[in-house]
């Protein structure tokens, strides 16, 4: 599957469409001196949608940034504490302070498909409903986040219900055992989650999941996919055609 690379800065592409999540969710929207806050009250657990976000350098050290944060967030009554920062190098400077002090930092790169779709290795993949793979869902949040409370998974599957998501899973004896997930806005779309059991790792489910997301999003203008700018799936991404475009910092203090 070829795709057209879009006019414009890819950066900027990227960028603007992660912040068109928050816009499309949160209901709190605040502009600050360096960026924005955004919060959405009805999903208070979940982390993605209630932080504050820098969007340039703000010449701040991470104490004052923390200060913020507990003065946006804090006052709104959240347990966590997050804050994006969209500037890669300023996110370097500082994260070694916010790590510090206890802070989880995740270099998260933004890629976007323009290759050759391939063919997957030859496992069998269903479309299935979004409460299908539950387990797998709660296994892998529980892998990265032990400490989020469990109504988190509501407010997500509302969230992805209203991004038409699709789901694909691979089954053993009738037992998800990997899955991944595409939502739509408009004419763009966004792999979002692409998990495989611990166990499964290794058989080439991953790369399987990916290729039919892929293949799912059909001519879509733009498809996206996140990936730890520090692990390897990111290394499969650009074996399916996926092309680095941006890379954000973001840095969650648990509740």
């Amino acid at each position: 599957m070829e795709r057209t690379t879009p006019s414009g800065d890819l950066a900027a592409r990227a960028r603007d469409w992660h912040h068109a999540r928050h816009e499309a969710v949160c209901d709190v929207i605040e502009p600050w001196g360096h960026g924005t806050v955004v919060r959405a009250p009805g999903y208070p657990t979940y982390w993605d949608y209630n932080l504050v976000r820098v969007e340039r350098d703000p010449e701040m050290t991470a104490d004052e940034l923390i200060a913020l944060a507990d003065e946006k967030l804090g006052a709104a009554g959240l347990a966590h504490r997050r804050v994006d920062i969209d500037v890669a190098e300023v996110a370097e400077a500082l994260r070694p302070d916010f790590k510090a002090r206890g802070w989880h930092t995740l270099r998260l790169l933004f890629m976007h498909h323009e290759g050759l779709r391939r063919d997957g290795p030859g496992v069998e993949i269903e479309e299935v409903p979004y409460d299908a793979v539950d387990d797998l869902r709660l296994a892998w949040h529980h892998e990265d986040f032990p400490d989020q409370p469990n109504d988190h998974h509501a407010a997500a599957r509302e969230v992805a219900l209203a991004r038409s998501a699709r789901i694909f899973a691979v089954h053993d004896a009738g037992v998800p055992e990997a899955f991944a997930q595409i939502e739509y806005v408009g004419d763009a779309a966004e792999i979002t989650q692409v998990y495989v059991h611990p166990d499964r790792r290794g058989t080439g489910m991953g790369t399987a999941l990916t290729t039919a997301a892929i293949g799912a999003a059909g001519s879509v203008s733009d498809l996206w996919i996140a990936a730890d700018d520090e692990d390897r799936p990111k290394e499969l991404y650009g074996r399916l055609g996926f092309r680095p475009a941006w890379t954000s910092m973001e840095l969650t203090l648990m509740p």
